[in-house]
């Protein structure tokens, strides 16, 4: 069966986005690949099995799609325990992020990177189908 194996994220500068993500993010490098224009880095989460790729490219591209006019989408998103912590972690960075959103059962935010990409962090609550708990259940079915 498919599962996801890597995320790859389009960044201009390959030495200063791996810095970048490893001081804010918590990634860990396993390797770096090619030469040239053809040159990216690959790391792991502390506590998942999806990892992570910068690819370096010469221009800025989205990791958002639109939905309507001026409404976008990430691609994917970044799971937190503690939302409120991970919030004012980036903000205390100093991390562009936006306002802090409390859909219910799922609160979220996004923040960008070096590049202006932009991720969306969601905390979902333990009722919500969403949740890696009611997750697990529906792949044990």
């Amino acid at each position: 069966m498919f599962k996801v194996g890597s995320i790859f994220i389009p960044v201009t500068s390959l030495e200063e986005s791996t810095k970048w993500y490893e001081e804010h993010l918590g990634v860990k490098k396993i390797a770096e690949w090619g030469e040239g224009m053809e040159r990216g880095v690959g790391f792991c989460f502390p506590k998942s099995d999806v990892q992570l790729g910068l690819v370096e490219v010469q221009h800025s591209q989205s990791t958002e799609f639109t939905i309507q006019a001026n409404k976008k989408n990430v691609y994917f998103n970044f799971i937190v325990e503690n939302i409120e912590e991970s919030y004012k972690q980036l903000q205390k960075k100093g991390i562009q992020v936006t306002e802090l959103k409390d859909s219910g059962c799922m609160k979220s935010f996004e923040f960008f990177d070096l590049d202006g990409n932009a991720f969306s962090v969601v905390s979902e609550e333990e009722s919500s189908p969403f949740h890696e708990v009611q997750v697990r259940k529906l792949q044990q079915k």
